[in-house]
């Protein structure tokens, strides 16, 4: 029975990553212009993911960079993916609990909730990166989700779209639902359990159906 569903913030609930690519495409270019193309893959990462793999070697670097991006998530736009809006409240209805599961920091967040007011309402649980001492693809967040909605892991469908995110759905035992909006749809489906381009055509039928055919023998 589904008694949860767990969102991811960029890509699922906001339509942010193409800001992000704009962002990072800037930063890899100005330190690393022997690198085209770099920006596309850090993609989906946290950033303490790209600080240990592309940025290893720019300690110095590292909180200036942070800083700057500090300033650009101040100025960033931040629209709903069609149809998560009213989906969210539909799921309520049906006294289904919901969670926001982001690798997002509480700065960015305060962002967030000066541009939309209304989502901390919107959700019975907000987990962001100080919840949290392992990013994706490690199912940690996930399963502190669950756990802090008060249901089990199998009784729930967490939304992504990167594939870590997806990694991290998937080893936290739940079914997964891949959202279109940063990678290809065939890129994602080997993860995802679920794959839609974004909320307007997904019924809460699809889902209950998906969680019964996953978890129910």
């Amino acid at each position: 029975m589904l008694k949860a569903a767990l969102f991811d913030l960029d890509g699922v609930i906001f339509d942010t990553e193409t800001q992000y690519s704009r962002f990072w495409g800037s930063q890899c270019r100005h330190y690393f212009p022997d690198r085209p193309g770099l920006e596309k893959e850090i993609k989906g990462q946290t950033l303490v993911q790209i600080y240990e793999t592309a940025f290893a070697s720019l300690k110095d670097e590292q909180p200036i960079i942070t800083e700057r991006l500090n300033d650009f998530e101040k100025s960033m736009s931040y629209d709903y993916i069609p149809g998560v809006r009213k989906f969210i409240e539909q799921l309520h209805q049906k006294g289904i609990r919901t969670a926001i599961v982001t690798s997002s920091n509480v700065p960015k967040m305060a962002n967030v909730y000066r541009s939309h007011p209304e989502i901390e309402q919107l959700f019975d649980a907000i987990l962001t990166a100080e919840d949290f001492t392992e990013s994706k693809p490690h199912p940690q967040c996930y399963l502190l989700g669950a756990e802090r909605l008060g249901v089990k892991p199998q009784e729930c469908v967490g939304f992504e779209d990167s594939f870590n995110g997806l990694k991290a759905v998937k080893s936290a035992g739940m079914a997964v639902v891949g959202l279109a909006t940063t990678n290809p749809a065939d890129a994602i489906a080997p993860l995802s359990d679920l794959v839609v381009s974004d909320f307007q055509q997904l019924q809460l039928e699809d889902l209950e159906q998906l969680v019964h055919n996953k978890f129910v023998k």
